[in-house]
């Protein structure tokens, strides 16, 4: 397993999937702070790309630093600039999922020359200030209706955005585009990859800095793809779409039926989706993906 020296000499790690001869994608994983192992080989996405899925300080195979308020997002972007480094790569392709893109969206602002194609999946609204609002949440909820399991969690949802409850498992369903045994199997799992008490830093006080990211971003030159999920009320579509009209140039897909984990519910449309963005000879999405912008 690869290694190499962060900016305070903390030693991270990745891992590698795929061939070795085909373009590298940088992987950067969510949680927030969680390992990259629940990222797998992103629906068969290293059938195509050499991915190197990168564990943040202090989860999966790095190592813990001595200065824990490291784990702020602002400062855990200078890690991704130290893989680059140690890869010797002029340029990156990043993709990021979730609390993770927050890392990625900093790095295209701090080092816009370093950054060739970015893939922000399902991602966070912290980075650029963007407002997710429970009527968003809501009726992206509402279209699971049909659901056995949707009343329970509907509830549980609505005293969740209202402040007036905290019965978060209740609404795990929502999560996935099927809560079928394999999500549940999932949603197992990824509670134990995350790094709690670095979680608890990544956002503190300092971490973003909206105004100055929002203006860098202005001039971005690479290219750039997000993808939503229909169903996916952490990071709707409505806001991913306000996020793409932030990037100049910026493409949008939104996956049908695809919650906050696209690559499990349609691995062959998140696939096609991300792999025609990053220069593969597909030129038509599957009917599965919606795409925009």
């Amino acid at each position: 397993m690869p290694t190499f020296a962060a900016f305070d000499g903390t030693e991270l790690a990745f891992h590698e999937h795929g061939d070795g001869a085909a373009r590298p994608l940088v992987c950067v994983p969510g949680g927030p702070m969680h390992d990259s192992r629940y990222l797998g080989d992103l629906g068969g996405l290293s059938a195509h790309r050499r991915l190197i899925l990168f564990d943040p300080r202090g989860t999966g195979a790095s190592g813990v630093p001595s200065d824990l308020s490291s784990y702020r997002c602002d400062r855990l972007v200078d890690d991704l600039e130290a893989l680059r480094e140690h890869l010797a790569f002029d340029r990156l392709d990043v993709l990021a999922h979730s609390a993770g893109t927050n890392i990625a969206v900093m790095y295209a602002a701090r080092y816009p020359q370093q950054i060739d194609r970015l893939v922000l999946v399902t991602p966070s609204a912290a980075a650029l200030d963007l407002t997710v609002t429970a009527e968003m949440r809501l009726s992206v909820a509402r279209l699971r209706s049909a659901e056995p399991w949707f009343a329970d969690a509907f509830a549980a949802l609505e005293a969740i955005v209202a402040g007036d409850g905290e019965d978060w498992q209740a609404i795990d369903p929502f999560i996935y585009g099927r809560w079928d045994a394999a999500a549940q199997a999932h949603r197992a799992d990824d509670e134990r990859g995350r790094n709690d008490e670095a979680a608890a830093v990544f956002a503190a006080d300092g971490a973003f800095d909206p105004v100055a990211t929002r203006a860098a971003l202005a001039d971005f030159a690479g290219r750039a793809l997000l993808v939503a999920g229909e169903t996916d009320l952490n990071s709707p579509p409505a806001m991913v779409a306000e996020m793409a009209a932030l990037l100049p140039g910026a493409e949008l897909v939104v996956q049908r039926e695809a919650g906050h984990f696209p690559w499990l519910d349609d691995a062959a449309a998140f696939t096609a989706a991300v792999d025609g963005f990053l220069g593969s000879d597909a030129s038509e999405l599957p009917d599965s993906v919606v795409a925009a912008g």
